[in-house]
């Protein structure tokens, strides 16, 4: 994973409950402050088997929950990627991967063909995020999974969320899909060549090539059919589009252009929005959102409902964004118009911009220099408020606006 959607389990089902345990609820087990690891170790091994996973696979995966400091370094210590989707799309959505994508989709196109019929999800869309994910395999991660959750657990930060990945990565031992010296994937604890956290593994992965396990690891079968139901699983519907370049004319109503409307493609089309090459949009009454990444200048999409499932996946607009636009990629379509959007604002005077849209009231979410989607909602309703057009895109000439209060 790329940005910190499923790795900050935005998209991950998180399956352990409060389990019930001789007429009294189980104690979860503390974090690091509240004592050292072998302690905390031994009382989340108890939680374990209370919740039902056997004192056999706890004694099994035990060699392999060992504490590994350097892996809480970086999950305190990560930045969030500021590059604008032009940046990032020219990088991820390289033409290898179009290829290779459009390769394998021939390669495994039995398989496919029954994962569409069964789950309605194209293959360009699955093939997209196993390219963006570990290059279609090749790049799964070096990390002990196991440890790696153990120590993110015990750690105060997140502890609650990580111990109850680590008690499902100990049910899919306890399944039979992996042994715990297969478990190697990502720092944060995402396995497989889709990047599943052990929550949405244990929850949608299928036994695809009718082996007896769900193996994400080494199974393509089993990975492209998980990914299909993991997705439906995230509200992903049958025979819809995701994303569609377009054409803005100048005078859109710029206002109109945010996630949280959705018109008609019939309505969109009276504003003068054109298909990328310039024919008509269909005058039907298909919901579309007018996605403008990098403003009004820049690349232009309507989105529908299954953009939001890329959301789901991952909740950055520059990698949902990107997936989504690789997708159609590798489904045929052609290289985006760029326009020529404006520099996006350095880190520092993001950061800047985001303190005063805080200060005058505005919900930004975190002040971290990353227009996220509370950041462009809020940037989008100061351009309302000023009269300049609302397309979300946080520039140089807002802060200077914002920094002279006017």
């Amino acid at each position: 994973m790329v940005f910190a959607g499923k790795s900050g389990l935005a998209g991950g089902a998180l399956l352990l409950s409060i389990v019930l345990a001789g007429g009294a609820a189980q104690a979860a087990a503390p974090c690091r402050s509240s004592g050292p690891y072998e302690s905390w170790l031994a009382a989340f091994e108890r939680e374990a088997v209370a919740g039902g996973v056997s004192q056999r696979t706890v004694s099994e995966v035990a060699p392999y929950l060992t504490y590994d400091q350097r892996i809480v370094n970086i999950d305190r210590g990560q930045r969030v990627f500021t590059q604008t989707f032009l940046e990032f799309s020219d990088r991820m959505a390289a033409a290898y991967r179009i290829q290779t994508g459009a390769a394998k989709i021939k390669t495994y196109a039995n398989v496919f063909a029954r994962i569409e019929q069964q789950y309605g999800v194209p293959a360009p869309v699955i093939v997209s995020f196993w390219a963006l994910e570990s290059d279609f395999g090749a790049n799964m991660g070096k990390e002990r999974t196991l440890s790696a959750l153990a120590s993110l657990a015990y750690d105060c930060r997140r502890a609650d969320r990580f111990r109850a990945q680590l008690t499902d990565a100990l049910r899919l031992v306890e399944r039979g899909d992996l042994q715990p010296e297969d478990m190697i994937g990502s720092w944060a604890g995402e396995l497989g060549q889709t990047q599943m956290m052990p929550s949405e593994y244990y929850q949608y992965a299928v036994d695809y090539d009718g082996d007896g396990r769900r193996n994400l690891l080494r199974s393509v079968p089993d990975v492209l059919a998980s990914t299909a139901n993991y997705l439906v699983g995230l509200g992903w519907k049958r025979g819809e589009p995701w994303l569609t370049e377009v054409r803005v004319p100048a005078n859109l109503p710029w206002d109109q252009a945010d996630l949280t409307i959705q018109l008609p493609r019939s309505k969109w089309a009276s504003f003068g929005v054109t298909l990328a090459d310039g024919r008509a949009l269909p005058a039907d009454a298909l919901p579309a959102s007018l996605l403008l990444p990098m403003g009004r200048f820049g690349p232009a999409f309507l989105v529908y409902a299954n953009f939001q499932v890329y959301l789901q996946w991952n909740n950055s607009l520059v990698y949902s964004t990107t997936a989504a636009y690789l997708a159609t990629r590798i489904a045929g379509a052609p290289a985006l118009h760029r326009g020529t959007p404006p520099p996006a604002l350095p880190f520092n005077d993001m950061k800047e911009l985001q303190g005063l849209l805080a200060k005058a009231g505005y919900d930004v979410g975190t002040i971290d220099g990353f227009a996220g989607l509370k950041t462009r909602q809020a940037v989008r309703a100061v351009q309302m408020k000023y009269g300049l057009p609302a397309d979300s895109y946080a520039t140089a000439e807002l802060l200077a606006r914002m920094r002279g209060g006017r």
